[in-house]
């Protein structure tokens, strides 16, 4: 699995309910999106960043959806590029759920 957290170094500061509408509005994109796993939303608590952590089940799946133009509406959304940076994640804990996620490797593919 691969954790990607793409962020946006914002040119203005932004409420907590403005990144929740803007938030809001994209969320149904992202549903049942193939390859994620779990997106997160996030703000930073002075507003001046927001972005999103993303799980996937591999690079290739969330590059197919980092394309030119995924990055040219959320760069005109959120007025500035986004900056990804990029995990691999082998094991997860989802309390939620009360278990330890394991991702396959290469090898038990």
């Amino acid at each position: 699995m691969i954790t990607t957290v793409v962020q946006f170094h914002l040119p203005a500061p932004i409420t907590l309910e403005q990144a929740t509408r803007r938030f809001k509005t994209s969320a149904p994109r992202y549903r049942k999106l193939p390859g994620l796993i779990r997106k997160y939303y996030i703000r930073s608590e002075d507003g001046c960043t927001a972005g999103g952590v993303y799980l996937w089940d591999s690079r290739a799946a969330a590059e197919k959806v980092y394309d030119s133009e995924w990055i040219a509406r959320v760069t005109q959304l959120y007025g500035a590029e986004p900056v990804f940076s990029w995990f691999e994640s082998p094991v997860i804990v989802d309390n939620a759920i009360d278990e330890e996620i394991a991702a396959l490797t290469a090898a038990a593919r």
